[in-house]
């Protein structure tokens, strides 16, 4: 199957045992300049220092420029001989604390326990018995309700893991520490996992605590490339931590472990244990969730954020049903490009591998061999195109692909349905 793959990022997720010892080796092969994209929750087991994420925050030029009340303007004479207005910026710090402060009670730090097996090399040879130990990791969270609903990243609760060497068992338990200023300095609380999904990189977590502070969403897709941003979490465990930067970049497509990404770029200073957190902007809204980072010798303030628009369908969902409901047609396909078509003298699509018994495509009339050549009129060559198109869609809607069969083009309708 033809993959896109970029040799540039590897990923390591410090979510695991197995994840630190990979940073920790990675760290000396950075001194040949390899980059690597990462998660940001802490570590378990001695975890290593690994780089964080982004936050991003809209505009605040209303809030600089324009106001004789909250800023200064001097006229200076230039070389020319025109007068330029000077802007002074000495009421930029009043907007990072208001933005601060109304943010910070709606973030929260979260624990993760583990089990961790350890295999020795006598216990392979029944010569002694596999050592258990608890690990721990931490991450951020964001409240989206006063009743006690919580988002994070999917890889901050969901560590399941194993190597010849270890064995690291789910979540034994979850711990939630709201903000001190705010609920207290007891304020500790068990959490649930209510839904998660790793193809999002989401997760919905719940504590018994009603009269919280729930954070506001701002409209993501107004973020706008130089814009003001503060990257709020707990990295390292250091609760209620701000770092500031801007918006570097909107719609930056990324991968990591298979899955692409849409995120807002940032350049807000990000450490371990920042995933899950907010990225805000001036009014102290969010517009994304911290993720991913690059991190490597000569690479320097890259992270990435979910923009808060494409993540609160996922969200709701998680809430409701535990899981996202996503349409489903059924088939494994290879991508066919221009080169691999002319090869097996086929024509330019995804070509059907098989088809899952039971499914839309087998009920549709699919079959094994076809080539999908477009989906709704468009043209197509990868899977990843064609999944774009049918996840525009819901469950119960009609999608028509046109096929290449014995050399002959056929419209063929498929219902979708929802993903078993």
């Amino acid at each position: 199957m033809e993959e896109e793959n970029n040799n540039n990022f590897e990923v390591i997720s410090s979510k695991t045992s197995n994840a630190n010892f990979k940073q920790n080796k990675q760290n000396k092969q950075n001194s040949f300049g390899k980059t690597v994209l990462i998660p940001f929750a802490s570590g378990i087991v001695g975890c290593s220092l690994v780089l964080g994420t982004c936050f991003g925050i809209p505009s605040i030029k209303e809030k600089l420029v324009g106001k004789q009340a909250s800023t200064v303007q001097t006229s200076t004479q230039t070389a020319s001989g025109t007068t330029s207005n000077l802007v002074s910026l000495s009421n930029f710090s009043n907007t990072a604390v208001f933005a601060s402060n109304k943010i910070l009670p709606s973030i929260v730090g979260i624990e993760v326990s583990y089990t961790v097996t350890s295999n020795s090399i006598g216990s392979f040879f029944g010569y002694s018995q596999p050592q258990n130990s608890t690990a721990t990791a931490t991450g951020s969270g964001i409240i989206i309700s006063e009743d006690g609903y919580i988002v994070t990243n999917n890889h901050v609760v969901d560590s399941t893991s194993s190597n010849s060497y270890y064995e690291l068992s789910k979540a034994t338990s979850i711990k939630i520490k709201l903000n001190s200023d705010t609920y207290g300095d007891d304020a500790t609380y068990d959490a649930t996992v209510v839904g998660q999904d790793s193809q999002t990189d989401l997760a919905v977590l719940k504590i018994e605590k009603t009269g919280l502070t729930a954070a506001e969403f701002a409209d993501s897709d107004q973020a706008v490339v130089g814009e003001f941003v503060m990257a709020v979490g707990s990295p390292l465990g250091l609760d209620t931590t701000v770092t500031q930067g801007i918006v570097s970049a909107v719609n930056r497509e990324v991968e990591s472990d298979g899955t692409k990404y849409t995120c807002i770029q940032t350049d807000a200073a990000i450490n371990s244990g920042n995933s899950g957190g907010a990225l805000i902007n001036s009014d102290g809204k969010v517009i994304g969730i911290n993720t991913l980072k690059l991190s490597g010798t000569g690479v320097e303030g890259i992270g990435f954020a979910i923009p808060i628009n494409s993540a609160t369908d996922v969200i709701n969902q998680l809430k409701d049903h535990q899981k996202v409901l996503r349409p489903y047609i059924g088939i494994t396909g290879i991508n066919l490009d221009e080169q691999t078509a002319k090869r097996y003298k086929l024509e330019v699509g995804v070509y059907i591998k098989s088809i899952e018994d039971f499914s839309p495509a087998e009920k549709a009339g699919l079959k094994a061999g076809d080539v999908i050549v477009k989906a709704e009129g468009k043209s197509i060559t990868t899977m990843d195109e064609l999944n774009e198109i049918k996840n525009s869609h819901q469950i119960g809607d009609t999608i028509t692909l046109t096929v290449n069969r014995n050399g002959s083009d056929k419209d063929i309708t498929v219902t979708l349905e929802e993903t078993p």
